[in-house]
């Protein structure tokens, strides 16, 4: 079966694609990475705010969160199902998040804040580190940023 990418807000995704997301996120950030914090915060619901996801068939292999602040956009939530890892599927999403991005807002930097050890992963879609080191639920995180005419891979 193939993988479909998905872009929309919170209020146009179907319910059970909405629950399989927000219980994958949970499952990747608050159970596997042992950080209890609020994931499901209110910024899903944000105006301008969109989930993207990738599947395969019912099946939520991975997905992202853009968010419109004021001066930027913001790229969070990035997260793959453990048995969906390793086939390139968050990559794809990526990919196409900067490329609406690009076409949508030319000029508007993105940010993220990446794990430390995923910095190198988000530097293929043009992302730099733009800050000092911080920990976040005790995991080592940087802040990136990416000038919207940014090459991606």
């Amino acid at each position: 079966m193939a993988v479909t990418l998905h872009r929309a807000p919170v209020a146009d995704i179907a319910p059970l694609t909405l629950y399989r997301i927000l219980w994958m996120r949970v499952s990747v950030f608050v159970v596997e990475q042992e950080a209890a914090y609020p994931e499901i915060d209110g910024r899903d619901i944000e105006p301008g705010a969109e989930l993207m996801w990738a599947s395969e068939g019912d099946d939520v292999l991975a997905t992202l969160r853009l968010l419109r602040e004021p001066a930027n956009t913001r790229i969070g939530r990035v997260a793959t199902a453990p048995h969906a890892r390793g086939r390139g599927i968050a990559a794809d999403l990526m990919r196409a998040a900067v490329s609406h991005l690009d076409a949508e807002a030319p000029g508007i930097p993105v940010l993220l804040d990446a794990q430390a050890h995923l910095a190198p992963w988000y530097g293929r879609f043009g992302f730099v580190v733009s800050g000092a080191p911080f920990a976040e639920d005790g995991i080592p995180h940087v802040p990136m940023s990416r000038s919207s005419s940014s090459d991606d891979a």
